[in-house]
Parts: C-alpha cells; sequence; structure tokens
C-alpha cells in the first residue's frame, strides 16, 4: 500500500509541531535549570549549596531516563496536563521534560567557559547578579548556546521520531504503522531521507547563527 503525500505532508507538520513547541518550553526550562546549576555552585554570584544539591541530582536522574521510558512512566501526568496520552499534543509533556534537562547541562557548559575575569570585572563595576546574567554571561556564551540549542533540537527530532512507536503521530508513527507494520519499504525510506534533511537543515542553521554571532562580537 502506498502512502499519499497527504499522509506524509501531515506526519511533517505534526513531527515540526512536536519539535517546535517542545524546544521553546524546553528551552525556557533548560535556560533556568542551566543558570541556575552555574550561578549556586560553590565560588559563584548566587553560590547556594542547598539549592545546588537538590537541583544537580534532578537534572542528572531525568537526563539518566531513556526517552521511551519517560514517555510511558508519566501517562498519568500527560493525561493530567493535556487529557490524553495519545497524540501529538500528549507527546510534548515527555518532550518538554526529556529535552529541559539535556539543555540545562548544555547551558551549564556553555556559560562555566566563559571568562572568570569577565565576571569579577561586572562584580568591580557594582553590576547586580541579574545584571552580570544578562548583560555579561549570556552575551560572552550566546555562541555557544546557539550550539548548544541545535545539537539539542536535533536530538528533539529524533525523539519525536521515539514518540511515534505509541501513537504520538509524526514521521514516527508513519514509519512504524506504514513502513514497518506493512512492509513497505519505500515509506521508511522516505520518512528516513526526511528526517536526515530536516537534521541538516537545522545544522545549517544553526551553524550560521553561530558564525554570525562571533563575527560581531
Amino acid at each position: 500500500m502506498e502512502v499519499g503525500s497527504d499522509i506524509i505532508l501531515k506526519a511533517v507538520w505534526e513531527t515540526l509541531h512536536m519539535v517546535s513547541v517542545g524546544l521553546f518550553f524546553g528551552s525556557v526550562l533548560g535556560m533556568f535549570l542551566g543558570i541556575t546549576l552555574v550561578v549556586t555552585r560553590k565560588g559563584h554570584i548566587l553560590e547556594s549549596k542547598i539549592i545546588y544539591s537538590i537541583l544537580n541530582p534532578i537534572v542528572n536522574i531525568l537526563r539518566s531516563i531513556p526517552f521511551i521510558i519517560l514517555l510511558v512512566a508519566i501517562i498519568p501526568l500527560t493525561r493530567l496536563i493535556v487529557g490524553t496520552s495519545i497524540g501529538t499534543s500528549a507527546a510534548i509533556v515527555p518532550l518538554i521534560l526529556h529535552i529541559g534537562p539535556y539543555i540545562s547541562r548544555l547551558v551549564e557548559n556553555s556559560i562555566l567557559e566563559v571568562d572568570a575575569g569577565i565576571i569579577e570585572a561586572a562584580k568591580s563595576m557594582g553590576a547586580t547578579p541579574l545584571q552580570i546574567i544578562r548583560r555579561f554571561l549570556f552575551p560572552e556564551a550566546l555562541a555557544s548556546l546557539v550550539l548548544s540549542v541545535t545539537t539539542a533540537t536535533i536530538g528533539l527530532v529524533g525523539a519525536t521520531a521515539m514518540a511515534g512507536a505509541v501513537g504520538a503521530g509524526g514521521l514516527g508513527d508513519v514509519a512504524i504503522t506504514y513502513g514497518y507494520q506493512r512492509f513497505d519499504s519505500l515509506t521508511i525510506l522516505v520518512t528516513v531521507v526526511i528526517l536526515v534533511l530536516l537534521v541538516q537543515i537545522i545544522q545549517s542553521i544553526g551553524n550560521r547563527l553561530e558564525r554570525r554571532i562571533r563575527r560581531v562580537s
């Protein structure tokens, strides 16, 4: 059975929807967690052993759970938030919880690369912790952060494909339902090609943005 272009286009749209919404909320969560992990660590501008010692293992635990297991494990939470555990909307909840902690570690690494001398200079000028984050840490780490978000976005594309295994829709669902279960190799090939092209586009955009930011800075 040949899969119509309308099914493929619908699957592409569902994938883009899951990636865009999941990335937006996941980035907000990841940025918050990543910045908090940096500024509360020992010797930093908002050192807090209690906050860091609680937040750090939580992030590690969430990162260590494979996405397909997380997807099933939080079904009650997903139903509570969106009212269902099936479909693209339901997949967005675990996608956010999957990508948020991942982004937080990338953000943490990017900000930790900022020269400590910049922070000391900001302190000597009387900058508050919030001003240091907004005007010094974030701008200095921006190019690296762009690459971090690019990497996370590509990982998110792969996660949406896995979500298709449990009826979340998207290209993964098409590959399994129409390709694997019906022994349609062409459908599997088409979905793989689309996913590869999508990843290449995302990586190219990320690389260009990163180069432009570095030239400006």
